[in-house]
């Protein structure tokens, strides 16, 4: 059985950080991405970023570009997501997700990813 696990939400003052971490088990994927996406109360999900476990490449949205920064620890079959410079647009719920077919094209493509966890609420006050 698949299961992918978010946590390190939390609430946060405009300008500060938060690191989200994803732990995933029980796929087999040798290569696939991994991806954070997000959704706003009233707004439908997006992508934020993603990486490839097969060299590392990463993608992001460009509102994330700058601030957000992904990583991989592929021993632990973990990935994580620093956030700096947050502000309260970026409130929502992160979900992570894994990506077997996923191309570099498409990253952000909701449709592309198969396991998706349960979510990790981040606010982000004025």
């Amino acid at each position: 059985q698949v299961q992918v696990v978010e946590s390190g939400g939390g609430s946060v003052q405009a300008g500060g950080s938060l690191t989200l971490s994803c732990t995933t088990s029980g796929h087999s994927y040798a290569y696939h991405f991994m991806g954070w996406f997000r959704q706003a109360p009233g707004k439908a999900r997006e992508g934020v970023a993603s990486i490839y476990s097969g060299n590392g490449e990463s993608f992001y949205a460009d509102f994330a570009k700058g601030r957000f920064i992904i990583s991989q620890d592929n021993a632990k079959n973990t990935v994580s997501l620093r956030m700096n410079g947050l502000t309260p647009d970026d409130t929502a719920i992160y979900y992570c997700a894994i990506g077997p077919e996923t191309s570099p094209w498409a990253w952000n493509e909701r449709t592309r990813y198969v396991y998706w966890g349960q979510g990790t609420q981040v606010t982000v006050s004025p």
